[in-house]
C-alpha cells in the first residue's frame, strides 16, 4: 500500500511537472511569434490561464491568454503598459509545442494601453504648453493664434477614437487674467487635431479613451484574431 501511495505521489508530481513546461513553451512560442512579427525590443510576457494546461491543450480551446507588452512604438508614437487579453482561443497543441502559431485563433482581442500626454503633446499645434487631466476635463494651456494675435489661453477637450486615431476637440476656453477673450468657433479651427493611433497590436481598434492622472488610458477590441494574419 505504502509503494502505491508512493508512487500515485509521484506520477502527480510528474504531471504537474510535465503540465508546469508544456505551459511555459507554448508561453514562449506565442511570446516569440509576437515579438518577431512586430518587431519588438523585447519579448512580451505571456500568460495562458487556466489550470491544468494540457486539458485545455488536448482540446486546443483556451479560456484566457494575456500578452504584457510594455512599451510599443507606431508612427512616431509610443504607448506605455500596453497589455493584450485574447478569449476563447483555439489553438492545436501540436502547433504550439513545433513553433507554429499560424493556426492560433482568438474569438476577442482587447488591448489597453496609456498614451502619456507628452505623447499627444507632440502632435498638438505649436503653442500648447501643456496636456493635463482635471476635475474640469482634460486642459491644453498655450498661447494661441486668433486672428493673427498671440493669446495665452486655457482649453478644456475632449477626446474620442475615430478612423483616423485619436481626435482632440475644444469645448471650452479660459483667457488668461486680464487677457481678452478667445472665441471657441475660432480655437476649434485651429486648435483640434488627431494623434494617430488607430489601433493596437493584433488588429485591435480604439473604442474608448479616457484621460487620467498619467495620460489617455485607451481601449481597443479585435474580433476573431487570427495569428495567420499578422505577417
Amino acid at each position: 500500500m505504502r509503494a502505491l501511495v508512493t508512487l500515485i505521489v509521484l506520477l502527480g508530481i510528474g504531471a504537474v511537472i510535465g503540465d508546469r513546461v508544456a505551459v511555459v513553451m507554448a508561453q514562449n512560442e506565442i511570446g516569440r511569434k509576437i515579438a518577431a512579427d512586430y518587431s519588438l525590443p523585447q519579448q512580451p510576457r505571456v500568460t495562458i490561464g487556466g489550470i491544468p494546461f494540457l486539458t485545455q491543450a488536448a482540446d486546443g480551446k483556451y479560456h484566457d491568454i494575456g500578452i504584457q507588452v510594455g512599451d510599443w512604438s507606431e508612427q512616431n508614437l509610443t504607448v506605455h503598459d500596453l497589455d493584450v487579453q485574447l478569449t476563447d482561443v483555439s489553438a492545436p497543441l501540436t502547433d504550439l509545442v513545433h513553433n507554429r502559431t499560424s493556426n492560433l485563433v482568438a474569438a476577442t482581442a482587447t488591448a489597453t494601453a496609456v498614451v502619456p500626454y507628452d505623447a499627444v503633446k507632440g502632435f498638438a499645434p505649436s503653442g500648447v504648453e501643456s496636456i493635463s487631466n482635471s476635475p474640469d476635463g482634460l486642459r491644453v494651456t498655450g498661447t494661441f493664434s486668433v486672428e493673427g494675435l498671440s493669446v495665452p489661453g486655457t482649453v478644456v477637450v475632449t477626446v474620442a477614437p475615430t478612423a483616423d486615431g485619436i481626435e482632440v476637440t475644444p469645448v471650452s476656453v479660459q483667457a488668461a487674467a486680464g487677457g481678452p477673450a478667445i472665441p471657441l468657433a475660432l480655437l476649434r479651427q485651429t486648435l483640434a487635431f488627431t494623434v494617430p493611433l488607430q489601433r493596437l497590436p493584433l488588429g485591435a481598434r480604439l473604442t474608448a479613451i479616457q484621460p487620467g492622472p498619467d495620460g489617455l488610458h485607451v481601449t481597443a477590441a479585435a474580433q476573431n484574431v487570427h495569428f495567420s494574419d499578422l505577417q
